[in-house]
């Protein structure tokens, strides 16, 4: 463990902007969310009635879990609020933990800082405490800030702890996946594999009411520590032995693996390429397939379940306005409930698609910073061209992934219905209608690839902010000016509404223009 403290001084270091953005970010979310449904719900009657409409329907436990108490005010936020947190705080552990582990292996950089005096496991130990610190700092920051607005202390600390230790967790599955990759961006994906899984798991569970496929996932156990409802302690400690175990795991996993080496070894390649590979566009396709074949899977697995929930929605009565409230935060679309809560449900894979949009671009900085694109472009390949070729396989990737998800929710909600073919082509076209917002993150992505390949993280910052601004803007009162700086808020919400082509044409032209600005400037500076 030698050096350790030195190590944790460079990440605080490194991370000196973007960590105190996340500690801070994270509450300030939860805080505004209780102090929004205070003054929208001040009446209990109220809070009562959106609990009843909650329980009684289970596409709405599926998106944001059950109520335990609805008289109060905390009830209702950790209802509503817990899995926006849970689900921030998991994405700022695995990315802390993944930058200054897996990342700094694939670059050299832990070869160079373990020549010096420095233990085995303290790079390791360095990124977890880190992480591990942020996490608690958001915990007590959640808890001053529920306290302050005059709520229960002992709510407050649950709900504090809880979603600090879900980071917790998240801090260990994605040490354990540093351990198990040879690449960052592998890493990453299994890190966000495991948070999906955890919401699917959790929305499957309550939707069907079915404890135990809650219990499985650490999404549910934050829920289940019951905040401000009478409060189960005992449930952090499932945390604590789950992390434990994850992070002693990594740690055996780490003495029989070489550095830079990860114990999932990728596959030898063949003595010579065939001939389909000899272009960068066939390269780039061979680095892409693999996670664009997870994402797809993921993508119809959640497409299936969510469309199969969406005609539940109906079952309630239509003129119930805490629903029609409810449902209008998660998503301003109008018509029908059922169209309200489909639009709701394809804004939030929109938004998961613009994760891929940003990984997939991310890759070309991967491959710079792992000096694969060097040997590249030491050929006749102009950058401009390699740069497209991965552009490509992004925006055509997230076209895919969207496609793939409303043609699953369709058929799955047409069945229940009595029309899949109708509502498979009416959803898949309602699902694409969100691809030119993600294709504006893609844009951006590429533009700090290209002009400030340091900061892209700022890429992956610029994708919460539109999940807060998207999901929580209107509930938080928040001017339409600030909620416009989202792509998606100018998106129709479909279905629902009428797809009017001019915003679509607009995002798209504004795609084009930040990936021709950062191609125009990756081909203009040293590599490196």
């Amino acid at each position: 463990m030698t050096g350790v403290g030195t190590l944790v001084r460079l990440a605080l270091r490194r991370d000196r902007i973007l960590l105190p953005v996340w500690i801070l970010l994270i509450p300030v979310v939860v805080t505004a969310t209780a102090s929004a449904i205070a003054e929208l719900y001040a009446d209990a009657g109220q809070r009562l009635a959106l609990a009843a409409t909650v329980a009684a329907n289970p596409a709405l436990r599926a998106l944001t879990g059950p109520v335990y108490d609805a008289g109060s005010v905390g009830g209702l936020t950790a209802w509503r609020a817990t899995t926006v947190a849970v689900v921030l705080v998991s994405v700022m552990s695995v990315l802390l933990v993944v930058r200054h582990t897996r990342a700094e292996e694939e670059t050299g950089r832990a070869e160079l800082v373990g020549s010096g005096v420095v233990g085995r496991h303290a790079l390791t130990l360095a990124a977890v405490l880190v992480a591990v610190a942020a996490d608690v700092m958001i915990a007590v920051l959640i808890a001053a800030g529920l306290t302050g607005l005059g709520l229960p202390v002992a709510g407050a600390v649950a709900f504090g702890l809880a979603v600090g230790a879900t980071g917790w967790t998240f801090t260990g599955l994605a040490v354990l996946a540093a351990q198990v990759t040879s690449s960052a961006r592998t890493a990453t994906g299994l890190g966000s594999a495991a948070l999906g899984l955890a919401f699917a798991l959790r929305a499957m569970g309550d939707a069907a009411s079915v404890d135990t496929l809650s219990w499985l996932s650490p999404f549910g156990w934050a829920q289940r520590v019951r905040a401000f409802a009478g409060e189960q302690w005992w449930v952090l400690l499932l945390y604590a032995g789950a992390t434990l175990a994850l992070v002693t795991a990594a740690a055996l996993l780490a003495r029989r693996r070489d550095l830079g080496a990860g114990l999932w070894a990728p596959r030898a390649g063949r003595v010579a390429a065939p001939p389909s590979f000899g272009s960068p566009a066939a390269l780039a396709w061979r680095l892409h397939r693999g996670t664009l074949a997870g994402w797809t899977a993921g993508f119809a697995g959640v497409g299936l379940m969510l469309g199969s929930l969406a005609e539940s929605v109906g079952d309630i009565l239509d003129d119930n306005p805490q629903l029609g409230a409810v449902l209008r935060q998660l998503s301003t679309g109008r018509g029908a409930l059922v169209d309200v809560f489909l639009s709701a449900e394809i804004g939030l894979l929109g938004l998961a698609a613009g994760g891929f949009a940003v990984q997939a671009t991310l890759t070309m900085r991967a491959e710079e910073a792992a000096m694969r694109a060097e040997a590249v472009l030491a050929t006749a390949v102009p950058r401009w061209r390699w740069t497209l070729s991965h552009l490509v396989w992004a925006l055509a990737g997230t076209a895919l992934i969207m496609g793939v998800a409303g043609l699953a929710e369709g058929l799955a909600h047409g069945v229940r219905v009595g029309d899949p073919v109708g509502e498979a082509a009416r959803l898949t076209g309602a699902a694409l209608v969100q691809v030119p917002a993600a294709w504006v993150l893609a844009g951006l992505a590429m533009l700090l690839v290209g002009a400030a390949p340091r900061l892209t993280a700022v890429a992956w910052a610029a994708l919460v902010g539109c999940l807060i601004l998207g999901q929580l803007g209107e509930l938080l009162r928040l001017d339409e000016r600030i909620r416009a700086l989202s792509p998606y808020f100018h998106l129709p919400r479909v279905p629902g509404e009428d797809v009017a082509v001019a915003p679509l044409a607009w995002l798209a032209a504004t795609a084009a223009v930040l990936a021709l600005a950062g191609v125009t400037a990756f081909g203009r500076r040293d590599l490196g």
